[in-house]
């Protein structure tokens, strides 16, 4: 007897934008700016291909490493594609660190090739200079004006007289498909290698009901950069379905973005909450309308309540909240869209792929997993199990990943990040977690955003220090910041200070930087 069987296509990346071209040739990627571009699928992919055939003719094969220093654009889109649809490794470099930093990378990853949008060039020289492996420079998005002697080339002039010939996704889908480095915020930057099965798992996942549940008619404007573990996806989601993608380029402000949604006709948006804040001033300042945006999805940072119902308000929206990092590839937990209960109070919960598991402080697990905090530990088919450039496994028993975060899980699955263990605070031998006394804090309607630190104390080891930037033309006294606190959080949670910012200082990922604000703020006191 012999028994059936089914086809055994592997699960590769190119396939997405392949579907694209196919079925949804008409839509495509349009890019922002002053005198934005579009481009259709099936035009891409024509493109995508000859990428790859420039590459293959400076040496790239499969396994090779091609870095990216770049924004969010069709020309990016395309290098991307071309990269992982020959079995190539796409290693995005994030421009808001440093040229040591990136160098650094650089060298780990051991790229030959570096492509770059063409107002970062100065940049990407410095980095050739630092990194002597690159042995080419392609410029995306503009031409070369500076007259430099290096060897920088264009790629669209590269494109004209380009080849063919490469076959895409003929190779494992276990091979590496890209690499992506923490922001290292948290410690020194680590590497993430994805691989296109994660990737193609982590798409579908992306894609269901209750998750991102993009639709072939969306308008998606990812504003989180491809740069930040592949803009969280959502450039491989929106081909997959044949929605239409919205990328910003590199002006991400409220305006910016405000004429982008208008021309577009955007239906979705992603990015961290800090984006919106922009946005919304400049509706607010303006009164345009963004009629076609339907839903906006907000990840990287927890967000207040406040700040979710003036978003909510201002724009006409939806906010789903979600979770995730760089390690997930990256997206862990999302709020389902047609359940808005709340959102400001959970990231989500977990889609088939992710399993989570709260664990005490030691990593064993909590004998109870629900209605308690404990450290939250992730495991799935697209976690990282070694970071590149390790042996040795970065989870525990039992394939678990240690997140660094603090949560709970409610009765119905729904996830609550409740705070970060490295950066709760020991006053007198017991804990203050700053996360609580943010939320209360972020729900002032003078406070835009809201930090807690600790600060050295001579008798109590540390003590919590409030930050706040206000909103633009309010005021408040620190008697009302404070009293807001009041019944709310323990008597000696109560931060002892409170320090206005002109302007909360960011990570490169969107994030609050807390390092920094510890560096500048943190020092003894009696």
């Amino acid at each position: 007897m012999i028994d059936g069987a089914m086809q055994t296509h592997s699960l590769t990346l190119n396939r997405f934008l392949e579907h694209a071209a196919k079925w949804h040739p008409h839509s495509g990627v349009a890019t922002g700016g002053e005198n934005g571009t579009f481009a259709s699928y099936a035009d891409i992919l024509v493109r995508a291909h000859k990428v790859s055939a420039v590459l293959r003719d400076r040496g790239t094969s499969a396994g090779s490493r091609v870095a990216t220093l770049a924004w969010n654009t069709q020309h990016h889109v395309e290098v991307w594609y071309g990269v992982m649809g020959m079995g190539a490794v796409c290693h995005t470099l994030n421009p808001r660190l440093t040229v040591e930093q990136l160098a650094d990378m650089v060298v780990q990853s051991e790229a030959e090739i570096l492509v770059t949008s063409e107002d970062l060039l100065p940049m990407a020289r410095q980095i050739v200079a630092a990194a002597p492996a690159l042995a080419h420079l392609l410029v995306i998005d503009g031409g070369i004006d500076d007259g430099g002697d290096d060897s920088a080339q264009v790629l669209e002039t590269l494109l004209r007289d380009a080849g063919s010939g490469v076959i895409w996704g003929e190779f494992p889908e276990t091979m590496p498909s890209g690499l992506c480095f923490t922001s290292g915020s948290t410690g020194a930057p680590k590497g993430v290698m994805y691989s296109h099965r994660s990737g193609f798992m982590h798409t579908m996942r992306l894609l269901q009901a209750d998750m991102a549940a993009l639709r072939a008619g969306d308008v998606v404007l990812p504003v989180v950069p491809m740069f930040h573990a592949n803009a969280w996806g959502f450039p491989f989601a929106a081909p997959a379905v044949g929605a239409r993608l919205a990328m910003p380029g590199r002006r991400t402000d409220g305006a910016s973005l405000a004429r982008l949604i208008v021309r577009e006709g955007v239906t979705v948006a992603i990015g961290v909450p800090t984006v919106w804040l922009d946005l919304c001033d400049h509706v607010e300042t303006t009164g345009i309308a963004l009629t076609t945006l339907e839903r906006i999805t907000v990840g990287g940072a927890s967000i207040a309540p406040a700040l979710l119902e003036r978003i909510e308000r201002t724009l006409g929206v939806t906010v789903q909240t979600s979770w995730g990092m760089t390690e997930m590839s990256p997206v862990g937990v999302f709020a389902p869209p047609a359940d808005p209960d709340r959102r400001a109070e959970v990231s989500g919960r977990p889609a088939i792929g992710v399993d989570l598991m709260l664990a005490d402080a030691a990593g064993h697990p909590l004998p109870e997993q629900r209605n308690c905090e404990g450290h939250l530990h992730v495991r799935g088919w697209s976690v990282v199990d070694r970071y590149f450039g390790n042996e040795a496994s970065a989870c525990g028993p039992g394939g678990w990943f240690d997140t660094g975060d603090l949560a709970q899980i409610d009765d119905g699955g729904n996830l609550t990040i409740t705070g970060r263990a490295k950066d709760l605070i020991k006053s007198g031998g017991e804990w203050i977690n700053p996360a609580e006394i943010e939320t209360v804090v972020g729900c002032l309607p003078a406070v835009s955003i809201a930090a807690v630190i600790g600060r050295s104390h001579i008798k109590w080891g540390e003590r919590p220090l409030l930050l706040v930037e206000l909103r633009e033309g309010q005021s408040v006294s620190d008697q009302d910041i404070l009293g807001a606190l009041k019944g709310r959080v323990a008597s000696w949670w109560i931060p002892d200070a409170v320090v206005r910012v002109a302007a909360m200082p960011l990570a490169s990922t969107g994030k609050i930087d807390k390092p920094r604000l510890r560096s500048l703020y943190g020092s003894a006191v009696g």
